[in-house]
């Protein structure tokens, strides 16, 4: 088994969650990704959120939502995906950077497109009542 390590953003509003697709993809993700050399999750979770939604993350904010684990998405029947995940206030105004080509505000009714991980997410979510 091949494990991809990666750290997202929960960022919910409104009964909403922030999804993030890619240039050539069909799913939506949660903003995050992986880790380069030597990166904490702090830095890793500050940097990928400024890259793929242009907003500056308060660190001061910064609380563990939960670790999700799931097949990985498009990277063979091996993989599979590790997802700390994190919520944050934040600053500056959402818009798509980098390798995003859209950014959405996703609701339960979402669920089937997003990354298999994503949705482990959506159902804590929607059982703690904040995703509609």
């Amino acid at each position: 088994m091949r494990l991809i390590d990666t750290v997202a953003w929960v960022c919910v509003e409104d009964g909403r969650i922030l999804g993030t697709r890619s240039r050539g993809r069909t799913l939506f993700y949660i903003p995050g990704g992986k880790r380069e050399t030597g990166e904490s999750d702090l830095e890793t979770l500050v940097r990928e959120v400024r890259e793929e939604v242009g907003v500056e993350l308060l660190v001061d904010t910064v609380e563990p939502a939960g670790v999700y684990e799931a097949e990985a998405d498009g990277h063979g029947a091996d993989a599979v995906v590790r997802m700390a995940c994190y919520t944050a206030r934040h600053r500056g105004v959402l818009r798509a950077g980098g390798e995003i080509e859209e950014v959405a505000w996703l609701t339960y009714a979402d669920r089937d497109r997003t990354a298999p991980v994503d949705r482990a997410v959506f159902d804590d979510l929607r059982d703690a009542g904040l995703l509609a």
